[in-house]
């Protein structure tokens, strides 16, 4: 994790939640083939992860919740926001506590993977409460199977574009 001064952090901080902002923007656009709600890529997660690694799980739930606010803004209104926010936060803290506590364990590609299924079931359970309605876990097999396919692709994007991050940044032991 980084040590830099509060004014490098929230300026590394500000252009990660613009990143994960233009990702969610770039990935509304593009038409996902499975006709089932909720099945998307998953892009921001690279920066959720990327955070994770480069300065813990605080600064990972800020850039989150920012770009998930912020996002909402663009389209999506408060039911999208909750159900984003509810996937966003249970994802990045299940992705820190696995890179965190066990990284020498699991691969970043692995820990990427848990993270967008977790996300999926935080989605899930947020939008059953929120309509009263147990029946939308049915979506869930769907869900799962999309989440695991996106998880392993973000999770390599991200193992190999965090050391040459740190190159740029000048951090750790890169």
């Amino acid at each position: 994790m980084l040590i830099l001064t509060k004014v490098k952090k929230m300026v590394l901080l500000s252009i990660l939640v613009s990143q994960a902002l233009v990702l969610y923007v770039i990935e509304r656009a593009i038409p996902v083939p499975v006709p089932v709600p909720g099945v998307k890529l998953g892009l921001a997660n690279i920066i959720s992860l990327i955070t994770i690694i480069l300065f813990g799980f605080k600064e990972a739930v800020l850039v989150v919740t920012l770009r998930t606010l912020l996002g909402s803004m663009f389209g999506g209104g408060l039911s999208g926001f909750l159900y984003s926010l509810a996937g966003g936060v249970l994802s990045t803290a299940v992705m820190a506590y696995l890179y965190l506590r066990h990284k020498n364990s699991f691969s970043i590609p692995t820990i990427s993977t848990v993270g967008a299924v977790f996300h999926n079931i935080g989605q899930i359970g947020v939008a059953s409460l929120v309509i009263s309605n147990v029946r939308l876990f049915y979506y869930l097999p769907v869900l799962l199977i999309s989440g695991v396919i996106t998880g392993i692709l973000i999770g390599f994007i991200v193992q190999f574009t965090v050391e040459p991050v740190k190159k740029i940044l000048k951090i750790g032991g890169a």
